[in-house]
């Protein structure tokens, strides 16, 4: 008689095993993870804190240390003013200006992309690398490096370093916020970058001569120590809120990674590129010999004719308004056509247009747009070498020639760029904003450079030349309204 074989089917786990397996065992993960974190964070505390102590009380070794780097550097530099203005440029990376804008476009795209949590743990580390530093600075009351031959300056106190810190907690939580969105192959290509411009920050700072070497080191203690504060907050805040807590190497929120591409959906910005970019280039050269005949005949062919009489007078005209009150006014709208009005609004607008419309080509449109004006102005103006109207500057001697208008042409260049991208892609009567800035702004600047006795009508005749040449070109060419191909 045959014996059916003896399989034996192993034995389901008891309902304890399997609640401790789903309910304790992430907690160990979890609790495991925390102390480690909490280590890190004391043991970089507690550097910090050494480093602090032997600043304050003038230890001789690190003085030594300190004085001779600077010296070094110094000595390096001085004799080379091409490094100087590379050391230079890199320590803007790390001012406050650029790192606030870092924040507020991250915090405008989050806010755009429904990740209210991120931007807000964003502006929490930002604020709090702000309060940091003078902090710490006016408890320590350290003076800035002595040397040799100075090459640039700084206000304030030197311990820590300023630009250390922030571009630390800047650089850092802006990697652990977007780290999801990169693909895993490329993360340690990302997580070297952001350290690299840290570290050349820190470099830039001894370079120059506005800080010692410990001022650096404890900038990035400091941050670190910030940054595993604040991401240790995250992390808690997401399992309080019944989210699982992944790894840091992905992020602090890795189902936020599709939200967090900035034009995910975009696949092409030009929809030609190699013939876009030859007719850019060959629109460019015919805007600029148009803009060339065209100033150069009214510089040249238009003497004794009503039209000098006409650009002579209508800027002497309007000389005989000026009042002090007048002239403040002609200032500020004066003010909001030139490079760092037009550069501001152009970095706040772009963000915006990144996180709301998901696509590069607006944004392309709009840097394509100025740095054509920027060119074609500058070309122009060296190349006509037109006179001022023979009136009183207001603004004093100018570095360019009179025509085109460039402060004129850059704001018509921004303002109907910025008209014609968001007028299609908002509804409501709002919309209609910037077809009106795009004309009032323009027109103010047109005025209060005439009155202030900067440029002729024809001046403003030639800005309006560049602008209408060069969009109708890149509309053409670029298609920025197109939907996403």
């Amino acid at each position: 008689m045959a014996t059916e074989p003896d399989v034996r089917t192993p034995a389901a786990p008891a309902d304890g095993a399997v609640k401790e397996q789903a309910g304790w065992g992430p907690l160990r993960h979890f609790a495991g993870r925390s102390v480690l974190s909490l280590i890190a964070v004391v043991a970089v505390g507690l550097g910090f804190g050494v480093l602090l102590l032997l600043v304050r009380l003038r230890w001789g070794p690190l003085q030594g240390l300190d004085r001779g780097v600077a010296e070094g550097f110094n000595h390096l530099l001085s004799r080379h003013p091409v490094l100087v203005d590379v050391a230079t440029v890199i320590s803007r990376a790390g001012g406050r200006p650029v790192l606030i804008w870092l924040v507020g476009a991250a915090v405008v795209l989050l806010l755009f992309r429904r990740r209210p949590r991120l931007a807000i743990y964003l502006v929490v580390t930002g604020v709090g690398a702000l309060l940091l530093d003078p902090s710490v600075k006016t408890l320590v009351g350290r003076l800035r490096p002595v040397v040799d031959v100075p090459v640039a300056s700084a206000p304030g106190n030197s311990f820590p370093s300023g630009h250390a810190l922030g571009s630390a907690v800047v650089y850092g939580a802006l990697l652990l916020v977007f780290l999801p969105a990169i693909a895993p192959r490329w993360r340690r290509l990302w997580i070297a970058v952001p350290i690299m411009i840290v570290v050349l920050i820190g470099l830039s700072r001894i370079a120059l001569g506005v800080h010692f070497l410990s001022d650096v080191l404890a900038g990035w203690l400091l941050a670190a120590a910030w940054l595993g504060c604040t991401g240790y907050a995250f992390r808690l805040w997401r399992r309080e809120a019944g989210h699982p807590v992944p790894r840091l190497e992905e992020g602090l929120e890795p189902e936020a990674g599709p939200d967090l591409e900035p034009a995910p959906d975009e696949k092409r910005l030009i929809p030609h590129p190699w013939t876009g970019a030859a007719e850019i280039l060959t629109g460019w050269v015919l805007t600029f010999g148009l803009l060339y005949l065209l100033g150069y005949a009214l510089t040249h062919g238009t003497r004794g004719t009503w039209i000098e009489r006409v650009d002579d007078g209508a800027p002497r005209w309007l000389q005989t308004f000026r009042t002090p009150a007048l002239d403040h006014l002609s200032w500020l709208l004066s003010k909001a056509g030139d490079t760092h009005a037009i550069l501001i609004v152009a970095l706040v607008f772009c963000p915006i247009a990144v996180a709301a419309w998901r696509q590069w080509r607006p944004v392309l449109f709009v840097v394509l747009a100025m740095l054509g004006e920027l060119t074609l102005f500058l070309c122009s103006a060296a190349a006509v070498g037109r006179p001022r109207p023979p009136v009183e500057q207001l603004d004093g001697q100018m570095p360019t020639s009179s025509f085109p208008s460039g402060h004129i042409a850059a704001s018509l260049c921004l303002w109907i760029s910025i008209a014609l991208l968001a007028t299609p892609r908002i509804r409501g009567w709002w919309r209609w904003v910037f077809p009106a800035l795009a004309v009032v702004l323009p027109a103010g600047v047109a005025l209060s450079r005439m009155y202030r006795g900067e440029h002729h009508p024809t001046d403003v005749l030639g800005a309006l030349v560049l602008a209408g040449c060069w969009l109708s070109l890149l509309v053409w060419t670029l298609k920025p309204n197109r939907a996403n191909a």
